[in-house]
């Protein structure tokens, strides 16, 4: 099995990690420490050597941070962990909801005398110290750089991951290492800049045409680079994790320990672009003046998929697709009350383990049953484990790592005979999903622009979720990869090329929750004809075949066209996985997809 359902962190442990920090901060001087859930790579997944945050508290979320001071400490976490938090922690920790509360206004209220507040420089990116610099600044609260206080006492820290780096075919990557270094360093030669810094590790497997093993789920591995605007990479990554690359890397590329990372920063020469949102302080603090936020040069060209790397993503959709009707028609022929949550991660394991592109589950399978399917991110353990009840909705949010894609789909199961307010909540759900995938728009606009297309449904009924529309999708890497999202907080404009997931949902913490999910690929908008074509539009390619659950729709709540889309594309799913799954799946498959 790829996923274990072991608990990883219990809210008991936290209280005595939480003296022994209060200790070390006492004895460095400081009045409190700041301890973020990233690592020096500041990627949103971290390896076990760097979940500081989730050894302290017993938090696990992907998000969040915790701020320690003498007599409080505060764990700030966003909308979709605000049920999740309440199960993890001990009452010593105090959940503060982020970002409508911020850092330095909640230290200006912590501390309305000043302090010291220290933090790791490794962990925190430029962006994110300026902006609270700037916010603190006349409160008398320093923010002081020092060594990590939590890594001080943490005695069983495990060590570095040492994993292999393997090398991504050229047939799935669509470009070669020396294509994508040589446009890219073109880019920053127009720019003026000489260099640039580039930490996080998803940039650098695109960039080098290579997938690690370092985080779980993610295929990345730790390292450094700097691509200069001769087309010539310095990649700083320990050496045992690249023997068995053999001549993959172009002659362009230069190989360094990664302890020698910070003397080659102190060494560039002329205007060096970084992103501030995501390059380390410690690394701002060497490059001071010769530093230039224009961000991370390989993440939109990344964000926007060629044709080799949509294909592939489209071909792993059909393949798992057939895995998630397998799935679902196994599940449909047990009784009420004879499954766990655990029962059917395994199932979907091992239906997707079938195919051998599979390399890894893309996340931790969500498997909840009732009043767990309302916590967003639940993770399912031996000990919150629950039966799938008559009358339960299951949230089923999964997804794969295959050498041609990554997958990520979520289908509410109905499981018995669902409620009428369960029904109803899940139509408003479905219609908003169906409306942002009929979705056409003008180019240059940004999830912030969109994203309340799909909420609208909810809205009419004074309901919402709190969470993104969307986020972006790798190709065979990250699950979640940016700089796009359909987000009201998202600025970045869509361009062709660019998948993204369709999620809306809907949580009722206590009872049930919903979301359907597909990914969806942006492409340019065919003409419409009855229409002459007056300015660039923009659409969505749907990835994901599946079959959304007919016993939970009202049909009379959609629209003709509502009902339009839904019909066309369970014939879409038929036609494309039904001669991809057994006899029996196939029945099952038939009836799944009849028309409403």
């Amino acid at each position: 099995m790829f996923q274990s359902f072991e608990v990883t962190a219990r809210p008991e442990q936290g209280p005595p990690r939480l003296s022994a920090l209060r200790a070390e901060i006492a004895k460095q001087g400081l009045n409190g420490f700041l301890v973020p859930r990233a690592d020096a790579h500041q990627g949103e997944y971290v390896a076990a050597r760097d979940e500081r945050l989730a050894w302290l508290t017993g938090f696990t979320g992907s998000a969040g941070f915790c701020v320690v001071l003498e007599q409080i400490a505060g764990v700030f976490i966003d909308g979709r962990y605000r049920t999740q938090v309440k199960a993890q922690v001990a009452a010593d920790y105090t959940p503060v909801p982020w970002p409508d509360i911020t850092l330095s206004v909640w230290l200006k209220e912590q501390l309305p005398n000043g302090g010291k507040v220290g933090y790791d420089a490794w962990l925190h990116s430029a962006g994110q110290i300026t902006q609270a610099e700037k916010e603190l600044k006349g409160s008398g609260i320093e923010l002081i750089r020092t060594e990590n206080l939590v890594d001080a006492i943490w005695e069983d820290q495990p060590e570095p991951p040492m994993n292999p780096v393997k090398a991504h075919p050229l047939e799935f990557a669509g470009e070669s290492a020396a294509e994508k270094t040589t446009r890219l360093a073109a880019d920053l030669a127009e720019a003026g800049h000489g260099s640039a810094v580039i930490t996080l590790p998803d940039s650098i497997m695109w960039l080098l045409n290579i997938r690690g093993a370092d985080i779980p789920r993610n295929p990345v591995a730790h390292g450094f680079a700097i691509l200069h605007d001769t087309g010539a990479v310095d990649l700083f990554m320990a050496a045992e994790k690249l023997k068995e690359l053999g001549d993959h890397f172009p002659d362009t590329v230069t190989l360094h320990d990664p302890s020698d990372f910070l003397t080659a920063v102190d060494t560039l020469a002329g205007q060096v672009q970084v992103d501030a949102g995501t390059v380390p302080q410690k690394v701002a603090d060497i490059l001071g003046d010769r530093m230039v936020d224009a961000g991370d040069p390989c993440a939109l060209p990344k964000a926007r998929k060629n044709a080799a790397e949509i294909e592939g993503s489209a071909e792993a959709h059909l393949r798992d697709g057939a895995a998630i009707v397998e799935l679902l028609a196994w599940l449909d022929a047990q009784e009420p009350g004879s499954l766990t949550e655990t029962q059917v991660v395994t199932e979907l394991e091992a239906r997707r383990r079938t195919d051998n592109a599979l390399q890894d589950i893309s996340f931790e399978t969500i498997s909840g049953t009732g009043p767990n399917g309302a916590i967003m991110h639940y993770r399912v353990t031996e000990e919150t484990d629950s039966t799938i009840q008559d009358g339960h909705l299951l949230v089923l949010d999964s997804g794969g790592q295959y050498l041609d894609g990554t997958t990520d789909i979520t289908r509410t199961i109905a499981i018995g005979n669902a409620g009428d307010e369960e029904k109803a909540c899940f139509t408003r759900v479905l219609k908003g999903m169906i409306a942002m995938s009929m979705l056409r728009w003008p180019a240059g606009l940004a999830g912030r622009d969109i994203e309340c297309v799909a909420r609208m449904p909810l809205w009419l009924a004074g309901q919402d979720f709190n969470h993104g529309v969307g986020h972006g999708v790798g190709a065979y890497l990250s699950v979640h990869e940016g700089p796009q999202r359909l987000a009201r907080t998202s600025h970045v404009p869509f361009e062709p090329g660019m998948i993204l997931s369709n999620e809306p949902g809907y949580y009722r913490e206590g009872a049930f929750g919903i979301r359907i999910e597909n990914l969806v690929v942006v492409q340019e908008a065919p003409d419409l004809p009855t229409s002459d074509r007056e300015r660039a539009m923009l659409s969505w390619r749907t990835l994901t075949f599946a079959p959304i659950d007919r016993r939970l729709i009202v049909v009379d709540m959609l629209s003709a066209e509502e009902r339009d889309w839904l019909n066309a594309y369970h014939r879409d799913v038929a036609d494309k996985i039904g001669p991809r799954v057994g006899p029996e799946a196939r029945q099952w498959l038939e009836a799944a997809t009849a028309p409403v």
